[in-house]
C-alpha cells in the first residue's frame, strides 16, 4: 500500500468524480482508476461501487476511506514534527469557524501569529455541521463553534467563552433610558434575525421559548452584515451575540442592552480531532487559548461600553 493510493481515494471522495479526482491529483483518469483498483487486490475489498460513472463507496470502502484519512494525517502531523526541528514551526493551520464566533477567531490568532510567523492561518467560515465533518476527515486542524454535553465521538473540545446576547435597538423611545431589556419584550418588537437554519438562530428559539414567546422576525438573513445593515438602516430591531460589538460596535441611532429574564448564555469553544500525540499546529493554538483572556476580553463589552451607541469600543481609539 501507498500514500499516494490513499491519496487518491480521498480526494475521490472529495470530488465525487474519477476525472476530476485525478485533475486534482495531477494525474491522468486511468492512472488513478489503476492505483485504486491495485488498492482494492492489495487489501482484497471492494472499494468503489461502479457503474457508467462513480457510486459512490462499500461498506468496506467506507471503513478504508476512514482510515485514509486518518494515515495521511498522521504523514501530514510527522511532517510538521520534523519540521519544526529543522526550521521552528511552520505549515498552514486550517480553523472552521461558525459565522457567530468569526469576531473572536482574531482573539487567538493574532497572538498565535506573533508567536509563530512563519505558519499560515486559513480561517473559514462554516455551519456547525461542516465543521464536525470536515475535523472527521481532517481537512481542519481546529473548529470553534457551540459546544453542548459531550463532544460528538472522535472529537475532543476545550471550552473558551460564554456567548451573551445584547438586543439592538433604537436610541429613542421605549428602550431610551432602559438599562436592559428583557426577552419577551425583545419578541414583540420587529426583528431582523438569523435564518432558522443557522445553529445561533435556533438557540435564540429555545431561549424565547423559554418564557413562551414567538419573536417577529420579519427579516431573515445568513448573512451577519445583512442583519446589521438591516438594524443599522431600516426599522428593525436585532438580537445579537454580545462577540459581535467588538468588531460591528453598535450602529449610530442605536443602543445595544443585555437581554435579561433569563440572563442566557451557551458555551462555546474549540473542537479537535481525537488524536494522541495532537497535531502540533493545533497544539500551539490550543496553548494560546488556554492563557485565558477571550472570556475576559468580550465581557469588557457589557454591558456599560455596550449600551453607548457611536462610543469608542473598549481597546479601541
Amino acid at each position: 500500500m501507498l500514500l499516494r493510493q490513499l491519496e487518491y481515494l480521498t480526494a475521490l471522495a472529495r470530488e465525487r468524480h474519477f476525472a476530476r479526482a485525478a485533475e486534482s491529483c495531477h494525474v491522468s483518469q486511468p492512472a488513478l482508476s489503476a492505483a485504486i483498483r491495485k488498492l482494492e487486490a492489495e487489501l482484497d475489498v471492494p472499494i468503489v461501487r461502479r457503474g457508467a460513472r462513480f457510486e459512490g463507496f462499500t461498506p468496506e470502502g467506507e471503513r478504508v476511506l476512514r482510515w485514509a484519512y486518518r494515515i495521511l494525517a498522521e504523514r501530514d502531523g510527522l511532517t510538521e514534527e520534523l519540521g519544526v526541528l529543522r526550521a521552528g514551526l511552520t505549515g498552514r493551520l486550517r480553523i472552521g469557524a461558525i459565522p457567530t464566533a468569526l469576531t473572536t477567531v482574531p482573539l487567538l490568532t493574532v497572538p498565535f501569529a506573533a508567536e509563530h510567523p512563519l505558519v499560515t492561518v486559513s480561517v473559514l467560515s462554516l455551519p456547525s455541521a461542516d465543521i464536525h465533518r470536515q475535523l472527521a476527515e481532517f481537512e481542519l486542524d481546529l473548529g470553534l463553534t457551540y459546544l453542548g454535553g459531550e463532544p460528538p465521538p472522535g472529537l475532543r473540545a476545550s471550552p473558551l467563552y460564554r456567548e451573551r446576547y445584547v438586543l439592538l435597538t433604537h436610541a429613542e423611545g421605549r428602550f431610551a433610558t432602559a438599562e436592559a431589556a428583557s426577552w419577551a419584550e425583545a419578541a414583540r418588537l420587529p426583528l431582523c434575525l438569523l435564518t432558522p437554519d443557522m445553529h445561533n438562530r435556533r438557540v435564540l428559539d429555545e431561549i424565547f421559548r423559554s418564557v413562551d414567546a414567538e419573536p417577529a422576525a420579519t427579516v431573515e438573513t445568513n448573512s451577519v452584515a445583512a442583519l446589521y445593515a438591516h438594524v443599522h438602516d431600516g426599522r428593525w430591531a436585532g438580537v445579537v451575540p454580545h462577540a459581535w460589538l467588538r468588531v460591528f460596535g453598535v450602529p449610530a441611532g442605536m443602543r445595544a442592552l443585555p437581554l435579561v429574564d433569563p440572563v442566557a448564555s451557551r458555551p462555546v469553544g474549540l473542537v479537535r480531532p481525537d488524536r494522541d500525540p495532537e497535531p502540533i499546529l493545533a497544539r500551539a493554538l490550543l496553548e494560546v487559548a488556554r492563557r485565558g483572556g477571550v472570556q475576559r476580553e468580550l465581557d469588557r463589552l457589557l454591558p456599560g461600553s455596550a449600551a453607548r451607541g457611536g462610543e469608542p469600543r473598549p481597546g479601541r481609539p
